[in-house]
């Protein structure tokens, strides 16, 4: 069959006209292109195009069986569309360029929608500059799946970063995952893709099928996207992004007095998860609304200053505790949506409780349709699996290197700070970023172009890090999990440090829990694991963690870590958080180890409580709650923290007795004396060096009955005589309890 207006041999399928104006059909090339789903620029070809003889529309919509064309203002029908070519391409040609819709006809019903196609540019020019540069902001407006109007029509615009990509669509129910629907216009060189598409809105659900650089297709969860299905479904959402009605400004203004170094903070860490759930340890976890009703009042009880959550970010196995994140600007469904995140961070701030985040910036997991190999290489990650890949996470490791991934990340940071009011983002695993050869054999790392085992891309992260957060998000801080002895984690970046508020003391960490671990039989030969962490203690503003790290993966509970019969056990964790408390740092505390939990904790199922019962785990919790509040209430526990003229040893070299004793001091010269007996025998008239003759008040025993002791030691006024002793004006004698600590304070 001859086709007249091509002059050409073709044969057509059933339903398909020949084109009498030429100047509707298509190159075959193209036209196979757009009926293979591998057109890269649909806008060349479809929507409306003006031509020396008036206009013409072309829509390609596979398994349509009629389109027609109505005005947007009028609803009057412009023209039926025909079917020319291949199956699903319509074209006609118009008699004019007013705005238009489509009503089109399915199979199973009708559809009228404005065509996507018929929309111009949507990003700026500063918008794709900004991306390339990777100094863009606010990548959480910009990118992803933005519910907005255009021209007046109500839609979603989609933008996604893949320079490599061959074509780029989106896909979900409203095209039936049709690849060929909607494919995207690049933009180039910033090597995004966008598209508008009228008439979807909040709660759709979405992916991206890109060709790839070497023509395979993938589908892709939205690297940017702010809502997300509930693991173990895959897909985006639209999220709804009308502004959340917020009441903590007075907070807000606040906070960084709140959070400064010489303030307290007494941080509670949390899996939201496995703190509690509906019907025990089986049953459905808490929803945000649900922690804001228990959670928050219990924290605020229990007189912590700080509430941290293990990373809350999306990620696809619950078994990583969200340390495997793949939604870096996107609350987990698992709780909720994002207003209701907002509105628990809001009831945080109105209980005056700051919210810190765990966030995870130095590696992602391998997860087919997360970042791995995005647009066919390694956009995200190092190419080079000695730069690119961790060993013993199966993760790959961000190119931090790369502008645009550097950019990534740092949006991420402020979008939890400034769209969230989250008050401190706590690092995860720095120390991993810091250095090429980390975890890695002689021979398995890249070394850095001076020679060097430092990753200087991610060093300069960091400190950008610091810099941008103290410039655009005021009062909040970022926190470093860091591992090793680098220096100045917390030393400005003007001064050549990293810029961090505050680090992880992992080395106070490890040797008291060694020491403390010891039987006390033994415990004189470990008697510098309690002393060690003080020489160092000044050098960088530090958090004491007693984290989710310590009480995992055959590490056993807290309790479960002490010596002796169980009095003893008791006993023993009463003296270690309050030797904790009473040292120079900020505090942190995992969930559950206020309870003197048995069990290991689980992320499967719910803490303890049941324990609470029973009067000597009520004690201890009881001993944690005083601990923090007395810590709030005594600046000398807390307002010369980050300086050495907070803290002298009265008696630091007992270790026959394993006695320790040392004075905090406040700004204005306000001294607490703090002993501690840390074996399980009373020591009776033991004299101890004070700073001042008179009265000395005995303010807090961990050995109290209240706490499960045996209320041993004085619980009154004690009285210092003259009689010098430990490089002191004065000196007491006092009783001191079995595994007990003691403070004392300048009576009135």
């Amino acid at each position: 069959m001859t086709d007249t207006a091509a002059g050409t041999q073709s044969t057509r399928q059933p339903g398909i006209r020949p084109a009498q104006d030429p100047a509707l059909r298509l190159s075959p090339d193209d036209a196979e292109a757009l009926c293979r789903g591998t057109h890269a620029n649909p806008f060349a070809v479809l929507g409306l195009h003006g031509d020396e003889n008036g206009w013409v529309l072309r829509a390609f919509l596979p398994g349509a069986i009629g389109v027609d064309v109505l005005d947007r203002d009028g609803d009057e029908l412009r023209c039926s569309l025909t079917q020319i070519q291949v199956p699903g391409l319509f074209a006609a040609r118009l008699p004019h360029g007013a705005p238009y819709y489509l009503r089109i006809r399915w199979v199973d019903g009708e559809q009228e929608t404005e065509d996507p196609y018929a929309f111009g540019l949507l990003l700026g020019e500063m918008d794709l500059y900004l991306i390339g540069e990777g100094t863009h902001r606010h990548l959480g407006h910009c990118l992803g799946a933005q519910p907005m109007s255009i021209d007046s029509v109500e839609g979603v615009r989609f933008a996604v970063w893949a320079p490599n990509a061959r074509r780029v669509s989106v896909v979900g129910e409203f095209n039936r995952w049709d690849g060929r629907r909607h494919p995207m216009r690049l933009r180039h060189p910033a090597g995004v893709w966008e598209l508008f598409i009228p008439r979807l809105g909040p709660g759709t659900v979405y992916k991206y099928e890109l060709i790839d650089a070497q023509g395979a297709p993938r589908l892709k969860a939205d690297p940017v996207a702010l809502a997300a299905q509930t693991p173990p479904r895959t897909a985006s959402v639209v999220a709804d992004t009308t502004p959340f009605e917020w009441s903590d400004e007075g907070w807000l203004a606040g906070r960084g007095k709140r959070q400064a170094p010489d303030r307290p903070m007494t941080i509670y860490e949390v899996h939201a998860a496995s703190w509690r759930k509906h019907g025990g340890d089986n049953g459905e976890i808490y929803s945000w609304q649900d922690l804001a009703d228990q959670l928050v009042p219990y924290v605020k009880e229990m007189g912590f200053t700080h509430l941290e959550l293990l990373p809350i970010m999306e990620h696809p196995f619950g078994g990583s505790w969200g340390y495997q994140p793949l939604g870096q600007f996107t609350p987990s469904g698992r709780f909720g949506d994002s207003k209701g995140f907002a509105a628990f961070v809001d009831a945080c701030h109105r209980a005056e409780i700051g919210v810190i985040l765990d966030w995870v910036p130095a590696h992602f997991p391998t997860d087919e349709h997360g970042l791995a190999r995005f647009d066919g290489t390694a956009l995200y990650e190092y190419a080079h699996p000695f730069e690119g890949f961790h060993q013993d996470w199966n993760t790959y490791i961000y190119n931090l290197g790369r502008r645009e991934v550097h950019g990534f990340l740092l949006a991420s940071a402020l979008h939890w700070l400034r769209h969230f009011h989250v008050d401190a983002l706590r690092v995860d695993a720095v120390a991993s970023m810091l250095y090429r050869d980390y975890s890695r054999q002689p021979g398995e790392w890249i070394p850095n172009k001076h020679g060097g085992r430092e990753n200087l891309e991610a060093i300069d992260f960091l400190r950008h890090l610091n810099q941008v957060v103290k410039e655009e998000a005021p009062g909040a801080v970022v926190i470093a999990e860091e591992s090793t002895a680098w220096p100045g984690v917390t030393k400005p970046v003007e001064e050549d440090g990293l810029g961090f508020a505050y680090k992880w003391n992992m080395g106070w960490m490890h040797d008291t829990l060694s020491y403390i671990s010891t039987d006390p039989l033994y415990r004189s030969h470990d008697h510098h694991n309690m002393t060690f962490p003080l020489v160092y203690a000044f050098s960088e503003r530090f958090v004491l963690p007693i984290s989710h790290d310590e009480v995992v993966h055959g590490k056993g509970s807290l309790i479960n870590k002490m010596p002796g019969n169980d009095w003893e056990r008791f006993a023993n964790l009463r003296a270690y958080l309050s030797v904790m408390w009473t040292q120079p740092g900020k505090k942190l505390l995992f969930m559950g180890c206020e309870l003197a939990q048995w069990r290991e904790w689980s992320h499967d199922r719910e803490l303890d409580w049941f324990l609470l019962e029973e009067p000597r785990h009520q004690g201890v919790l009881n001993l944690v709650r005083d601990l923090n509040r007395l810590y709030r209430d005594h600046p000398a526990l807390h307002e010369l923290d980050t300086e050495p003229t907070g803290f002298t040893w009265v008696v630091g070299d007992d270790s026959a007795n394993s006695v320790f004793a040392w004075l905090r001091w406040s700004r204005d010269g306000q001294p607490l004396l703090v002993v501690a007996n840390l074996t399980p025998v009373p020591r009776y008239q033991y004299r101890l060096g004070v700073p001042y003759l008179g009265e000395w008040q005995m303010t807090f025993n961990s050995d109290a009955g209240c706490y499960g002791g045996s209320n041993q030691g004085e619980s009154e006024v004690i009285n210092a005589e003259d009689q010098p002793l430990h490089g002191q004006a004065a000196s007491l004698t006092l009783t001191l309890p079995p595994l007990g600590v003691q403070i004392l304070g300048l009576g009135n």
